[in-house]
């Protein structure tokens, strides 16, 4: 499965960032697209349109990364420590390959297609929230294939 065309097509179909990177994670998650749309409808465009906070590409991949390593357990630090670590390194990724991870900024920037967007590179994407959501995809996939979850 191809995850970044996945979630392209999701985007190209009306879908938020957030949206188009949760849902073509469904396969993995357990969860159908139709309730990965719906929890993640209020975080695209820096949340809801405000393009003043998080890119929706990178919400969509911290609720991915949620929803796969849980932290339900009252007092479970364990669990806890785990996703805020998971979290925090695909954050750095994002940041290392865009320059910002706040959706504002870049839209600003419009960092575009480097050496570092393979995927989108690869679909002959240049729409910048098109690069935002495929790269997100391609890094996620990237930390999910070191946790052995892929």
């Amino acid at each position: 499965m191809d995850r970044c065309a996945l979630a392209y097509e999701y985007h190209r179909k009306g879908y938020n960032c957030a949206q188009s990177v949760t849902a073509a994670f469904a396969d993995l998650t357990g969860w159908t697209p139709e309730q990965l749309f719906s929890a993640a409808g209020s975080f695209g465009g820096g949340y809801g349109g405000s393009h003043e906070e998080a890119c929706g590409a990178v919400s969509g991949a911290l609720l991915v990364l949620g929803i796969l390593f849980p932290h339900t357990g009252e007092g479970d630090m364990e669990a806890k420590r785990k996703i805020y670590a998971l979290s925090k390194d695909f954050r750095r990724r994002f940041f290392e390959t865009f320059g910002n991870t706040r959706c504002g900024e870049l839209l600003k920037a419009r960092p575009g297609l480097s050496e570092r967007t393979k995927a989108a590179q690869r679909l002959g994407i240049t729409g910048h929230c098109d690069i935002m959501i495929t790269t997100s995809v391609e890094l996620l996939e990237e930390l999910l294939r070191e946790q052995g979850k892929l």
